[in-house]
């Protein structure tokens, strides 16, 4: 896979290193980020609570990384696809969270024309952040869901300074806010928001009827 359409944070997944090191920063990037302790087992609590996971469920792990979210959902006895841009991050994830449930893909689900049976449940962590064109991902994941079906993020959502700025301008990262993100998710509708610091998680449900909606208005 082509590193040269990715931005300098998804590219940085390709390097040799980053693989290695990024388990110990995902353990502990929800507490800097947050300004309060919020460990991977107070995440995984929240997730479980709010998405309510479901054994025989099939869901997508997008931007899987070293397989955090994607571990959560198998030992709730989903089958999982994980997908992540970096052979180095899948082959990490696959050590960490050994599955018969989980299956893992090298791909960028933003250019990808990924076409699967609808999920149940969509997960990403942080993905928004570092993905190229955040709109484009959002409407996949919404494309990619059953009616009924649910989508959960966590990500750095927008704050006032600099720091965000100049991360945007070096890194090509990217900062939404919750208004923005609902806009781009069609046909879903708002759950739950919760900001912890700059840290926000959020779910979102496809409406069960979407097309006997969208007929109805033409008539």
């Amino acid at each position: 896979m082509s590193p040269k359409t990715l931005t300098l944070a998804q590219r940085s997944n390709f390097l040799p290193l980053t693989p290695l090191g990024y388990a110990r920063w995902r353990e502990r990037s929800l507490t800097l980020l947050s300004a309060q302790p919020f460990g991977l087992e107070r995440e995984a609590g929240l997730f479980k609570a709010l998405g309510r996971p479901q054994a025989g469920q099939r869901w997508l792990d997008v931007g899987t990384s070293t397989g955090f979210y994607a571990g959560v959902l198998a030992a709730q006895g989903c089958r999982v696809d994980a997908a992540d841009i970096s052979a180095g991050m899948l082959r990490q994830a696959a050590a960490r969270a050994p599955s018969a449930l989980i299956s893992w893909h090298q791909v960028n689900l933003e250019q990808s024309g990924w076409d699967p049976e609808g999920y149940d449940g969509v997960t990403a962590g942080a993905t928004l952040n570092e993905t190229a064109d955040p709109a484009r991902l959002l409407g996949e994941l919404a494309r990619l869901l059953r009616p009924g079906g649910v989508v959960w993020l966590m990500y750095v959502t927008r704050a006032p300074g600099l720091t965000q700025l100049a991360l945007t301008r070096l890194g090509g990262l990217y900062f939404p806010d919750l208004a923005w993100v609902s806009r781009h998710l069609p046909g879903l509708t708002l759950e739950h928001a919760s900001q912890h610091g700059a840290v926000q998680f959020a779910l979102w449900r496809k409406e069960e009827h979407t097309s006997s909606a969208v007929q109805g208005a033409k008539l």
